[in-house]
């Protein structure tokens, strides 16, 4: 199946009332090992990486393995660009054939997060590629450098901004938070049914892991369809490799790299029920 819009896998999952992971990747080995366990699941697939990852990965070197792992997948996948931050970079990401992209204007006033949105929808639509934002403030920051404190979404501000950008998927703030949660997390499930309830718009949980399968049951029940998953993975990435080492060679390792992702992306696909959707899906 061809690269596909994020905006097509997330209606899909509304009509179908389930989740699909967005799974941040950092090297060829993760990008292998989602699109594996999307084709062996049967699961729809976002494969993302954010701005602030690029330091690790630079996008001119992992952007075309992962939209091409995504022309040649099985299933349907959608690549894009998570919490981009400059014009430069989201330009650069579509360029490279990113399906998607996020922009995230959540640090400014309303006003100015309305503005900067459109903008970059603007320069989405000349891609055909479809769009993601985000109101209120998650915790914590996409690469732990930053301890930024939870800003909950307001319903009347998340309408809004909604209405006014007509973007594609939105990400809220409901308590949740990026990394592994310092205590137990405390979900603000009651705001999250508000915000589904005058929101049309499918919407994105941001910092996904540490939260249990309950937890993101009950998000997908209230209007939750992309949910990000990235600590998750780095961490049992590590813990597995740090099970088998030392290594006598360095295939043996790359192949648990491998294993070790594809675990983690198929146990969240699992919790999430986009697993078996793919077949389902195209003998309606």
């Amino acid at each position: 199946m061809p690269l596909v819009k994020m905006k097509e896998i997330l209606d899909q999952a509304e009509a179908g009332n389930y989740g699909v992971g967005a799974f941040s990747v950092a090297n060829m080995e993760m990008v292998m090992a989602a699109v594996q366990a999307a084709e062996e699941l049967q699961s729809p697939l976002i494969l993302q990486i954010a701005e602030v990852r690029l330091k690790h990965s630079p996008l001119h070197l992992i952007g075309p393995v992962m939209v091409e792992a995504a022309k040649k997948a099985a299933v349907p996948v959608a690549v894009h660009f998570d919490h981009g931050i400059t014009e430069e970079k989201i330009r650069e990401a579509l360029e490279i054939g990113f399906s998607s992209i996020m922009y995230d204007g959540s640090h400014h006033p309303l006003e100015d997060n309305i503005a900067e949105t459109k903008k970059m929808a603007a320069i989405a639509c000349e891609y055909g590629a479809t769009v993601e934002a985000e109101i209120g403030q998650v915790g914590g920051s996409e690469d732990g450098s930053v301890d930024i404190d939870i800003l909950i979404t307001s319903v009347e501000e998340a309408k809004r901004f909604a209405d006014e950008t007509n973007i594609d998927a939105l990400a809220v703030a409901i308590g949740n938070a990026h990394g592994f949660y310092k205590g137990d997390p405390n979900l603000r499930v009651d705001r999250l049914e508000e915000i589904n309830n005058e929101v049309d718009t499918p919407l994105v949980l941001h910092g996904g892991s540490g939260l249990t399968e309950e937890d993101f049951r009950t998000c997908i029940h209230l209007g939750i369809r992309k949910i990000n998953v990235a600590t998750a993975t780095f961490n049992h990435v590590v813990s597995s490799v740090n099970e088998d080492a030392p290594f006598n060679d360095y295939f043996t390792y790359h192949e648990r790299v491998i294993e070790a992702a594809c675990e983690n992306v198929k146990r969240h696909m699992r919790m999430f029920d986009s697993a078996g959707r793919v077949k389902e899906e195209h003998h309606v």
